[in-house]
């Protein structure tokens, strides 16, 4: 299958019922748990997507990538002041794709909040001033 081409629902049932089945023999296995969580948001279960990022972010409190799909999360459910607080971490911790930040749909009701926006200025022209 390719990246590009639509995935059957059936295909997403499947894929989630093998990582469910894998981390229930091994809770804490984080790359599947990565996957899980990935594929319960493209499902529509966000309410799980966020069970799992919240459990991934205490087995890996440093990494960006953790930290901003734990952002996502929170934002789809509407969870600003949470999902404020783990963008930030994650920025501290090295996420600097600030394009994807911009427009990553996930982030919609995060970027409502005049909060976001000017720390997301403010962090963005530090980063670029300690490049030049």
């Amino acid at each position: 299958m390719y990246d590009d081409e639509p995935i059957e629902e059936t295909d997403l049932d499947f894929e989630i019922a093998f990582y469910e089945g894998l981390i229930r023999k091994k809770p804490d296995f984080a790359e599947a748990l990565k996957a899980l969580g990935d594929l319960y948001t493209k499902k529509g279960f966000t309410e799980k997507g966020l069970q799992v990022d919240e459990h991934l972010s205490q087995l890996e409190p440093a990494n960006p990538v953790v930290l901003y799909n734990l952002a996502c999360s929170y934002s789809l459910l509407n969870q600003t002041d949470k999902a404020l607080r783990s963008i930030k971490r994650a920025i501290k911790c090295g996420y600097h794709d600030f394009e994807h930040i911009k427009e990553d749909k996930d982030l919609d009701n995060l970027r409502k909040d005049g909060r976001f926006t000017r720390y997301l200025l403010r962090v963005e022209k530090k980063i670029k001033e300690e490049i030049v």
